[in-house]
């Protein structure tokens, strides 16, 4: 009934085996790769082994409903079968909304991308904005941040910033936050009060493990150099920034945050696998864009999704035309009302093309 989570039921099983190997508990670092992909899949897998033990209770009862005789025993094994349709059908309404969701509800991690767009300090300001937006979001859902690169422009804010974002259902609450962000106010660059209108760009990139997508070193061009930018002599003493250029698709990332080269390559591969596998899907996507859904889900960095308007304290999503009057609580993390009606929309969208 579920085929769609059959294949991700044996992927968990493959997983499984696969942690009590010699060979995979030999090496750490894979070790968590593979926990991690295993726990974004255990809650589909264990609802649909749940699935099959009340398909096969269901049985039980109706075979022993068509043999008994009695009129009480009849009774009692009638009330309980009612009882298991009842639990499958809650269930199988469950699985459905997973099958909607797709990959996103088993993807536990994201990277996000903020880049200041048009408007120049005030723009490298309003990123920094939405960068403490979600870290307090995050903190509120209890799941973790870490920086992995960042510009910071001369006011204090940035001109880019990279973080990753980990916990349980992360990718699926923020997966539609991709696009441009515009906001209108009056900038602290502004001497006379007037009305500026900026914008930003944010990218949700997947959390890809080494496991879910294999990079061949010779498809990759590492170079080396001495990390720019604040921090002085002490920075640029070694060569610890690392760019690395995916010969493939031309995809470059850059990471020289970390002392270290060897942390900064590591980041930036964490980066490139994200990119690389957002690219796929933005290819996928363009091959099959006539049963595309219309407004959401299309990781176009270029597309406006939303305005932040400070004088009159509202906050409007294009995609699905809502409108809140409470933009000082959303700055401060209060993002739920905005991405459960994302979501919301998303489903319905989904059910539609059933």
């Amino acid at each position: 009934m579920f085929p769609s989570l059959e294949t991700k039921l044996e992927r968990f099983q493959e997983l499984e085996k696969q942690l009590m190997d010699p060979e995979v508990l030999g090496k750490p670092s894979l070790m968590v790769e593979i926990q991690r992909e295993y726990g974004g899949l255990k809650k589909v897998a264990d609802a649909v082994l749940e699935h099959r033990r009340l398909k096969a209770e269901i049985l039980a009862a109706e075979e022993m409903l068509e043999v008994e005789t009695d009129r009480e025993s009849r009774e009692y094994a009638q009330a309980e079968l009612n009882e298991l349709q009842g639990s499958l059908d809650q269930l199988e309404q469950r699985l459905e909304e997973i099958v909607v969701a797709g990959d996103a509800i088993t993807r536990g991690g994201l990277i996000m991308e903020i880049r200041a767009g048009t408007g120049g300090e005030e723009a490298a300001l309003f990123a920094n904005d939405l960068f403490q937006m979600y870290s307090r979001y995050v903190e509120v859902q209890g799941w973790k941040l870490e920086l992995i690169e960042a510009s910071h422009s001369d006011m204090g804010g940035f001109k880019e910033i990279v973080f990753s974002i980990s916990g349980e259902g992360a990718f699926h609450q923020l997966q539609f936050e991709s696009g441009g962000h515009r906001v209108q106010r009056v900038p602290e660059t502004e001497t006379q009060g007037r009305i500026h209108t900026s914008a930003a760009t944010v990218a949700v990139l997947p959390e890809v493990s080494e496991v879910e997508l294999e990079i061949n070193d010779d498809e990759l061009q590492i170079d080396t150099m001495r990390a720019g930018g604040p921090g002085g002599q002490k920075v640029n003493k070694t060569e610890s920034a690392v760019r690395i250029t995916h010969l493939p698709t031309g995809i470059v990332v850059k990471c020289q945050d970390e002392k270290s080269q060897h942390k900064n390559k590591a980041k930036a591969m964490r980066v490139l696998r994200g990119r690389i596998l957002e690219e796929k899907e933005r290819q996928a996507n363009a091959e099959r864009a006539e049963e595309r859904r219309t407004l959401i889900g299309t990781g176009d960095r270029s597309s406006r999704i939303r305005t932040y308007n400070f004088p009159d304290g509202r906050c409007t999503d294009h995609r699905i035309g809502l409108t809140l009057y409470k933009l000082d609580q959303i700055m401060q993390g209060n993002l739920t009302e905005l991405i459960e009606a994302m979501l919301e929309f998303d489903r319905q969208e989904k059910l539609k093309k059933k």
